[in-house]
């Protein structure tokens, strides 16, 4: 008797876990594993931590060997010393190669590239490091749009069941004579209208479970909720301004566009680079043997330098000069532009916060009054104090109050999640504090 009890609770248990709901963490770590636009973000970080070994490589001896291995065969037509024809064989082999070294010992335009090409690769973590954020920013948004269309969705089913109740009702008394045929009507067109609204409902969670399976690679499974009456912290600091520093100076876009023009910089250094001379290093070793009638051995070593000294091409090299001027000063327009949008997306995101976080007590206390006037209000109409319609406004209003207040509670966390992208400090870890406020 004890095995099949246990197996039958084993069984239970794997059956609890399967149905176990999915947090924001779980899909987090789901969206990283297949989200396809941070993949590419990722592999363009791969690209851009090759750019620095490129650049090295400018500075760095070049090597290189070259040779040709021939074999001819042919026939020689001649007089011989007194004057008689002669024909011969012409076969000879011929064998040669060379080994070749090259050190830059100065090259301006080298330098600066090397110099660009570690901008580069900072420029590409700045990237991916906004990536990351962008991703934990999606991951919750489509999150909790999901669970904002299910808390609507049932708050428009209650309000079908409240509203069936009451057409029900009105039916009934109408049959008995104690309420007019006007009572069913305004019962009849308030449950049209709520079965409407829950088709929409229906739809708006499809598109919104559609769209966060575009971020995961799969269908989500059923997501945690919030728990019940739980408490968001306010942001800290509480003050705008540390907030708005933090999103010029920090901002990951900000800092990137930063590098941009840095970048531009050498990219004007290295336009110039092309009036001054370069001098090269050079070593050789080559040998040659051929063979035949004229056979030959060779080696020959060398070593030297080699220089170029540009004198007029055409004056395109300033005009290059110019154009990357020109780029420059577009960049630092592009840094500033960046500067402000972060600055005023620091803004936004602390005033939806703390105005969020008074919506939220606004509406609580709200959703206390709405039900107690409902209650008052089904109480009332079933001593004949009220009316069918009184009835069916208490309804909808409380429900409209609860789905506001749910989506007052997920708009506050997103807004204290893209306040702490905008001031470029959202990790992975500020999830978790999120994460413990659903049900698990």
């Amino acid at each position: 008797m004890q095995r099949p009890l246990i197996a039958v609770l084993i069984a239970s248990a794997f059956l609890t876990l399967q149905a176990q709901a999915a947090d924001l963490i779980q899909v987090y770590q789901q969206a990283m594993a297949n989200d396809a636009t941070y993949a590419s973000a990722r592999s363009a970080l791969d690209a851009g931590r090759e750019r620095t070994i490129q650049g090295r490589s400018l500075l760095l001896p070049n090597v290189s060997a070259n040779g040709t291995n021939t074999r001819n065969t042919g026939d020689v037509t001649g007089l011989d010393v007194f004057g008689t024809p002669t024909t011969g064989a012409n076969n000879y082999h011929v064998n040669n190669y060379q080994v070749t070294l090259s050190q830059p010992l100065f090259n301006w335009d080298s330098w600066q590239q090397y110099q660009q090409s570690k901008l580069v690769e900072a420029n590409s973590e700045a990237t991916f490091a906004q990536a990351q954020q962008d991703l934990i920013v999606r991951v919750a948004q489509a999150y909790f749009d999901v669970l904002t269309a299910q808390d609507a969705l049932t708050a428009t089913q209650a309000q079908k069941v409240a509203t069936t109740e009451q057409l029900a009702s009105a039916k009934r008394n109408f049959e008995v004579g104690t309420q007019t045929i006007t009572d069913t009507h305004e019962a009849q067109a308030a449950y049209d209208l709520v079965v409407a609204q829950e088709f929409a409902a229906i739809n708006d969670l499809d598109n919104k479970r559609a769209a966060l399976q575009v971020i995961i690679g799969q269908a989500p499974a059923d997501l945690a909720p919030l728990r019940t009456g739980v408490v968001i912290e306010p942001p800290s600091p509480a003050t705008v301004d540390p907030w708005v520093s933090s999103a010029e100076n920090q901002n990951y876009s900000v800092v990137a566009a930063g590098l941009n023009v840095e970048i531009a910089k050498r990219e004007i250094a290295r336009a110039r680079a092309n009036h001054l001379p370069t001098a090269n290093l050079i070593a050789s070793r080559s040998h040659t043997n051929q063979t035949g009638l004229s056979p030959i051995t060779q080696n020959n070593n060398a070593i030297g330098v080699s220089w170029n000294i540009p004198i007029f091409s055409g004056f395109a090299v300033t005009s290059k000069v110019r154009e990357d001027i020109a780029l420059e000063n577009k960049a630092r327009n592009d840094l500033e532009a960046t500067r402000r949008a972060a600055s005023q997306n620091a803004r936004q995101a602390f005033l939806g916060m703390t105005s969020g976080l008074a919506q939220v007590k606004a509406l609580e206390a709200a959703e206390v009054s709405s039900k107690s006037s409902l209650d008052s209000n089904k109480l009332g109409y079933q001593v004949g104090v009220r009316i069918n319609i009184d009835v069916l406004n208490a309804q909808k209003l409380l429900y409209s109050t609860q789905k506001d207040l749910s989506k007052a509670r997920y708009d506050t966390i997103m807004n204290g999640l893209r306040l702490k992208a905008a001031a470029g400090s959202l990790k992975e870890a500020d999830l978790g504090p999120i994460n413990a406020l659903l049900t698990h």
